[in-house]
């Protein structure tokens, strides 16, 4: 006798958007959460009162027809949530030393832009813009193969994507332009796929580009109101969600071909039973924690063991009453560049030790009350900075406990602060005597509310051999287990959230069709920029 037809592992947007995909087509399901928050990188918290969102920064694909939308709304969540506009004007600013480039909502619109700036890299601007055009129409092609012969077919109608689509994007960058500035800007946002432009596969960069080209938009009340209307959604189908729910063993029967997923192992011994387990952690955690590489097949356990996280990353929490508006701040995000290199921030992150001080080579920032102001508190702005960093400068301390690391610890992060305080300095001149709160998260941080590997952001790096055909598959060699997240077929939280529901369309047997059939339960609600 099963408990639940589905139990999911984990909050995140993958696993919550299969938790309301099989709740909808009427489906028992149950959310196992290990934080006290639920979300996974969606989750909101607060500091003193003051709200952050450490994994949704913007999300694009809003605009009508929008693929983001389509999702939300086909899911029954879109009239719970609403988005504010960032700057159309500049929903992403590139910083240099010495200027500040604005990219703007519109494809068409940033291409004269970049042409006004850079008049002598007009064609090239062009001819690289047309090659985006036509790996990202093979991109969204690609993701609806269903065999061999439609892969044959995709080679001949969308060769772009088939021929240059696993080629680094800085290789492809630097064919088309020759200003380091304009190269820069065109390579700055890989901290959106978090892998260096000389590694990243083309089409990887371009699908994140893709992505903003129609605009940007951060969730109102920020990212924790997405797990709100997802939870809302799979509570009123009878769904449940329980956090501070650690779950310590899949349970599996069987051996061989015979083995099958029939449960999950609680933290203190409970034992929950299901006729399907979907795992939303990522892949070392579900592979090698979860189900053990005892019961992995010897090839699977290889491959696991070959894998590469994503990067990690500090994370600045500020809270300041400092005159944003009199600076000229707005709801636009901010990437530093102090290195014009953008792939000198991705050899700083590859260092095994953090020495020296001053300024990072580069940084993202961002004014979260510039976003949605009725975050605000008592007129107080937040602000949110990264920097890629690796896990093993922190690994020396990952068995003490998260309120009682050492005091060496403490001292290494305050160190750091200082640092991430004159990397964003150029942006933000005098913030250091207008902090209220300001503090550091780091990998191990990640590793204990988001129980991520290594610290990492995004799962699995999505280097060549572990997108596309190498990504980790929704459906396992186990029966009755699923995988979805960042370590499958899609990156990002949108990205995440598709695959939660392709990975319910499998467990379900239902069509997309029928799984995104909620779309009259209410439309997204999109507010203008401020």
């Amino acid at each position: 006798m099963t408990d639940w037809d589905v139990v999911v592992i984990g909050s995140g947007a993958g696993g919550l958007g299969a938790a309301v995909a099989l709740s909808n087509v009427g489906k028992r399901v149950l959310v196992l959460e290990q934080h006290y928050l639920p979300g996974g990188w969606t989750h909101t918290f607060a500091l003193q009162g003051h709200k952050f969102s450490p994994g949704v920064h913007y999300i694009g694909g809003l605009e009508e027809g929008g693929p983001s939308r389509q999702l939300l709304e086909g899911l029954g969540v879109g009239g719970d949530i609403e988005f504010c506009e960032l700057n159309p004007d500049g929903y992403d600013h590139v910083v240099f030393e010495d200027e500040t480039f604005d990219i703007p909502r519109g494809r068409e619109k940033f291409v004269q832009r970049l042409i006004e700036r850079f008049p002598d890299e007009r064609k090239g601007i062009e001819r690289y813009f047309e090659l985006m055009v036509k790996v990202n129409r093979g991109i969204e092609k690609a993701a609806r193969i269903k065999g061999p012969l439609d892969a044959v077919k995709l080679l001949f109608s969308e060769p772009a994507v088939v021929f240059k689509g696993m080629k680094p994007a800085a290789g492809i960058i630097d064919r088309h332009v020759k200003d380091v500035k304009l190269k820069a800007i065109l390579e700055a946002r890989s901290g959106d796929h978090g892998l260096s432009p000389e590694r990243v596969p083309f089409a990887q960069h371009v699908a994140i580009e893709g992505h903003y080209w129609e605009g940007a938009w951060y969730p109102k009340g920020g990212g924790g109101s997405i797990p709100k209307a997802f939870i809302s959604r799979l509570k009123s189908n009878g769904g449940e969600i329980r956090v501070r729910s650690k779950v310590e063993q899949i349970l599996i029967e069987g051996s061989g071909r015979q083995r099958r997923a029939v449960g999950v192992r609680m933290e203190g011994g409970e034992e929950i039973r299901a006729a399907a387990v979907l795992s939303n952690a990522d892949a070392w955690v579900t592979y090698n924690d979860l189900v053990g590489r005892q019961n992995l097949s010897k090839k699977l356990a290889k491959r696991v063991s070959r894998l590469e996280p994503s990067v990690s990353a500090l994370s600045l929490y500020i809270a300041t009453d400092i005159d944003v508006d009199a600076l000229g701040l707005d709801s636009g995000n901010y990437w530093i560049l102090n290195d014009p290199s953008v792939d000198a921030t991705y050899r700083f992150a590859e260092q095994d030790v953090i020495e020296g001080d001053g300024p990072f080579p580069g940084a993202f920032l961002t004014v979260t009350t510039k976003k949605d102001p009725s975050k605000m508190k008592d007129g107080i702005h937040t602000m949110e900075s990264f920097i890629f960093v690796s896990y093993a400068p922190f690994e020396r301390w990952k068995n003490s406990e998260t309120e009682q690391r050492p005091e060496k610890y403490d001292e290494f992060k305050q160190g750091l602060i200082e640092r991430m305080l004159d990397t964003i300095e150029g942006v933000v001149p005098g913030l250091r005597d207008h902090l209220v709160v300001c503090e550091l998260g780091t990998p191990l941080t990640n590793v204990h509310y988001v129980n991520s590997y290594r610290g990492n952001l995004y799962a699995t790096a999505k280097s060549k051999k572990q997108i596309g055909l190498g990504a980790l598959p929704f459906e396992t060699e186990i029966a009755g287990l699923y995988h979805c997240g960042q370590s499958t077929a899609a990156h990002g939280v949108l990205g995440a959230l598709f695959t939660g529901v392709a990975t319910a369309s499998k467990i379900s047997g239902k069509s997309m069709r029928d799984i995104l059939a909620f779309s009259d339960e209410g439309e997204v609600r999109l507010h203008p920029s401020t």
